[in-house]
């Protein structure tokens, strides 16, 4: 499919959007067509469009060039639609079932049209709800240690990697990682929202050199380590669900950055629900941290030996090294991105939707506390179900 050639940017309405499905090779030709504005993201447009007689729908994306939370003061590039694309696409090679269909991209209207998933539904919704989603992390595991291991230099020949770094060279949304992410929590910038209640906890965090120190050596590590292509902002608002499917959406952060990058950033957006959960419930998503991990390191193992192409690849020791790279890594961007999501910008629902103050003081304090521990001891924390432990001892 293609989209016909448009000379300049103009943002969809809803009746553009069905006049842009039209020009597609999808819907019966006169089928009436409707439009819903489903988007409820800071960076775009999400038009679900539908035939009202046979439900035969899809979804056509259009990056803004500004955020919506803040508005036309910070403007963004549409370049990260086509990168958007170009990675769906990517991943698509390696994990078919678990990212959507692109049919169609059009760059100059900054818009992707792609498989509807509206049969599912966004893995942080149902989460809170307390669905338990049995295959969500095998998914996820999977996704990540076939993504992760195909895009970088131990399957990659080193010019073929090269190009693709140079494809997703993303700095626009690199740069708003690196403030949010690493840079505004950890000092008194204007960015950072919490309640008053948080105060002396925030204060503690900007006055904290060894823990500023560690978030630092990781930021370094964002900047620097391009050593896989990354979806670069997978949370669980990023991910459509049931008890059967898993889809990854959203992948216009993708980059070329460090491979825990996105493994962390998965792990701390299940404990925030954890921390959020008691009893039985807690327990599924305590599960799915340590099956996350485990299903990644596995698979990750298995490419390796039966995919890898790095001549050191026998070398006794060496899978380990890269494998515990990995994991302190995400620990420590679990850290960050628990820190970031409670004092920063972007706040999640799990913790924000409790609308009882003195619980949710409570919960944001643990949530604190394990983003502070897991930063400082990353390197001391030898398995995954020692970082579980440490959430549910910071939880009692």
């Amino acid at each position: 499919m293609t989209t016909t050639a448009v000379n300049s940017y103009k943002a969809l309405t809803d009746d553009s959007a069905i006049a842009l499905a039209r020009t597609l090779d999808f819907f019966p030709e006169g089928a009436k067509l409707e439009s819903q504005e489903i988007g409820d993201g800071n960076l775009n447009y999400v038009f679900r469009i539908t035939d009202s007689e046979s439900g035969k729908g899809l979804i056509i994306k259009q990056a803004l060039p500004y955020a919506k939370v803040v508005g036309e003061s910070w403007p963004l590039t549409l370049k990260r639609a086509t990168i958007e694309a170009n990675a769906l696409r990517k991943h698509g090679e390696f994990v078919p079932g678990l990212v959507p269909v692109v049919y169609a991209t059009d760059a100059n209207l900054a818009l992707t049209v792609m498989e509807d998933l509206s049969h599912l539904t966004i893995a942080r919704e149902g989460l809170i709800r307390g669905e338990a989603y049995p295959n969500l992390s095998k998914d996820i595991g999977e996704y990540l240690a076939k993504t992760l291991f195909q895009t970088s230099d131990f399957a990659l020949h080193p010019f073929e990697k090269k190009r693709l770094a140079a494809e997703f060279s993303n700095p626009e949304l690199c740069k708003i990682t690196e403030d949010l992410v690493f840079t505004d929590p950890f000092f008194d910038f204007e960015t950072n929202d919490f309640e008053p209640e948080l105060r002396a906890e925030v204060e503690a965090i900007w006055n904290n050199g060894p823990l500023k120190l560690e978030a630092a050596k990781l930021k370094k590590s964002f900047l620097t380590d391009a050593e896989a292509l990354l979806h670069g902002d997978l949370h669980t608002g990023s991910i459509f669900a049931s008890d059967t499917e898993t889809k990854v959406i959203d992948s216009e952060f993708a980059f070329y950055g460090p491979i825990g990058f996105d493994v962390g950033l998965f792990l701390a957006n299940l404990i925030a629900q954890a921390v959020t959960r008691e009893g039985e419930k807690r327990e599924v998503v305590l599960h799915h941290i340590e099956q996350t991990w485990n299903v990644f390191s596995s698979n990750f193992s298995e490419l390796w030996e039966q995919q890898g192409i790095e001549a050191f690849k026998d070398t006794a020791g060496y899978k380990e090294f890269v494998l515990e790279k990995i994991f302190q890594d995400a620990i420590g961007f679990a850290g960050c991105e628990l820190i970031r999501r409670t004092i920063g910008l972007a706040h999640v629902k799990d913790l924000d939707s409790i609308e009882e103050l003195e619980r949710r003081i409570a919960l944001k304090k643990q949530v604190l506390q394990t983003g502070e521990a897991l930063i400082l001891k990353r390197k001391e924390l030898p398995s995954i179900a020692a970082v579980v432990a440490l959430v549910e001892e910071q939880s009692r």
